[in-house]
């Protein structure tokens, strides 16, 4: 009986430490964030490069994500208003069907953005991945970040821990189930945020360095 209360015990102290680490990370990583995550186009300072966080563009059900298309509408808007020179597309490209910088690259030509304005990042397998090679390959000490809200302010919070001074533009968000399920994974998102500061994490490649021109 006394090992089984001692056992009740360090569980729930267990449960405890883990829900107070949780919520302190949460507050941390938004807190930062939002410091420094506009949402009006106006307000939003300029910089040279804009740094596109990617995503699928369609669902598992065959439908289109409205966090890909409202990241592109985002992109568009900021580069239509001069807030930004050059984009950078970094994404996923794990197999010849499914490349996110080549599909974010063709869907902002046909918005009208010039070809010579995008730079591909095959290699942005994490935000960690995005936000360092932006910085170590492509030369940007300063750049804006664009996402929703919750991954805008994980990028910041990743940026700023690494001495990056990035700033950025939050898309539209969504609502409904999808959403919950989104905001349930980036918990478990924040928490291996702070394992990567703690254990000092690199991109999986960083590579040659990419010149992004001045004008």
């Amino acid at each position: 009986m006394k090992k089984l209360k001692i056992f009740a015990y360090s569980l729930l102290v267990l449960c405890i430490f883990s829900v107070g680490l949780i919520l302190y990370v949460d507050v941390s990583v938004t807190k930062t964030g939002n410091r420094y995550c506009y949402n009006q186009i106006d307000s939003i300072p300029h910089n040279h490069c804009g740094l596109v966080l990617g995503t699928s563009k369609y669902l598992a059900n065959g439908s289109r994500n409205s966090y890909y298309t409202n990241r592109i509408k985002a992109t568009v808007e900021l580069y239509n208003c001069d807030k930004i020179d050059f984009i950078i597309v970094s994404g996923d490209n794990r197999n010849r069907n499914y490349n996110e910088p080549i599909t974010m690259y063709n869907d902002l030509v046909a918005a009208g953005i010039p070809g010579r304005k995008i730079i591909l990042d095959y290699a942005g397998f994490r935000t960690l991945d995005s936000v360092v090679r932006s910085k170590e390959v492509f030369g940007q000490q300063k750049f804006t970040i664009v996402s929703q809200p919750f991954h805008n302010q994980r990028a910041i919070y990743i940026a700023r821990r690494k001495g990056i001074e990035a700033i950025a533009f939050n898309a539209v968000d969504q609502t409904g189930e999808m959403d919950l399920k989104v905001q349930i994974r980036e918990i478990g998102a924040r928490i291996l945020v702070l394992i990567d500061m703690l254990t000092e994490k690199q991109p999986h490649f960083l590579g040659e360095k990419v010149i992004i021109p001045k004008e």
